[in-house]
């Protein structure tokens, strides 16, 4: 019987748990047939509870990092000794723990090391400045201990190489599965009739760029006297002290509606009713809303960087923008307010370097044979 331990002990919410829970119900089919143990250190158990897998739950202060460090290089390494012969010990949170195992892998889904943050983001959200500088040390870490590096994209798999001098053979490309429809989408108010309709769903975190989408709705509203658009943004003005800056400096503009958080089913209700997704976030390990709205065939502006190219690939009404000159994002959106989608494109699909998986059987192959495709 061969052993598996997934540690994701800070995994409890969003995009990170959904890998998490398909993680565990792949392996959890696996260890059904009895040839392998798995061992899963989450933290809480309810949250990804799956048959056939043991669990060591933790529940340690998630916003003191010393508690995280502490943990990830003194607790991991005891209770991988507890736990005997190991043949992977795969980290589903990009630091790769000091423990002992035939091999390791990591599953690095935080870009930020790659995030270009701006001088006023050191005043107005200066946790998100010390963490891009924090997470490209604790990546470096010990990543070379790893058989294998898990990203989503080809662009995420450049800047590994270069930043952290991998092996191309050792950097596995892990494709996200494909995305159940919502068949049975929210009732939410009707748009109004002859208005253009845009959206933009995202956190309310600073390098989501909300700024960039209030200053181009300011230009076309100020500039070209238009209002016969309307922006959805998925802000309350409430959250914190960014999304409580956007609405003081932006919540007076006609045009610009604040939607606050949606539940999927409601968001894809937005999706339904509206014409064109906005996304100028500057950086993303993915950029679901893209994957998600792409299937609409609608139109697409999106923030001109490696992840929005990826993501879009396929896509066939699409265009790019600098997100940091909103005087071009408002030019386009005229553009299409005025019914004009000439330059949206169709974006072709990048050329991707192996090895390359598409789903968690692919990649647990690999991981236990320590070969690649």
């Amino acid at each position: 019987m061969k052993t598996i331990v997934i540690s994701a002990v800070n995994l409890n919410k969003g995009g990170t748990l959904t890998i998490l829970r398909n993680c565990l119900a792949y392996l959890s089919a696996l260890a059904e047939g009895g040839a392998y143990r798995i061992i899963a250190i989450v933290y809480k158990r309810e949250l990804a509870d799956y048959p056939h897998i043991d669990y060591i739950e933790t529940q340690w202060p998630k916003k003191r990092w010393i508690n995280r460090l502490w943990y990830e290089y003194v607790s991991l390494k005891k209770i991988s000794r507890q736990i005997g012969v190991i043949d992977l010990w795969f980290s589903l949170h990009d630091t790769t723990p000091a423990v002992y195992a035939k091999r390791q892998a990591v599953y690095c889904h935080n870009p930020f090391p790659f995030y270009r943050w701006t001088l006023a983001e050191c005043f107005r959200a200066p946790k998100i400045v010390l963490f891009a500088l924090f997470s490209r040390w604790i990546y470096r870490v010990g990543i070379k201990k790893n058989s294998a590096v898990i990203v989503q994209q080809q662009w995420l798999k450049n800047e590994f190489k270069h930043m952290f001098a991998l092996s191309p053979k050792d950097i596995i490309l892990a494709l996200p599965n494909k995305l159940q429809p919502v068949e049975d989408c929210n009732t939410i108010p009707e748009r109004e009739a002859g208005k253009y309709t845009f959206i933009y769903p995202a956190a309310s975190d600073s390098h989501k760029n909300f700024e960039s989408i209030c200053r181009s709705v300011e230009i076309l509203e100020k500039k070209y006297g238009l209002l016969n658009f309307t922006v959805y943004i998925t802000l309350r003005g409430n959250e914190n002290s960014y999304a409580k800056w956007i609405h003081e400096r932006w919540g007076s503009l006609q045009s610009l509606v604040f939607i606050g958080f949606q539940p999927r089913h409601a968001l894809f209700a937005y999706y339904q009713q509206s014409d064109c997704l906005l996304f100028p976030s500057k950086v993303e390990t993915w950029g679901l809303p893209i994957t998600e709205f792409a299937d609409f065939g609608k139109a697409m502006l999106l923030a001109d960087f490696p992840y929005a190219h990826e993501t879009a690939a396929g896509s066939s009404k699409t265009a790019f923008f600098d997100p940091d000159r909103p005087e071009q994002l408002a030019v386009q959106m005229r553009r299409l307010i005025e019914k004009d989608e000439t330059f949206l494109q169709a974006i072709p699909h990048p050329v991707l370097e192996r090895p390359v998986t598409h789903n968690w059987k692919e990649l647990f192959d690999l991981l236990l044979k320590g070969t690649k495709n």
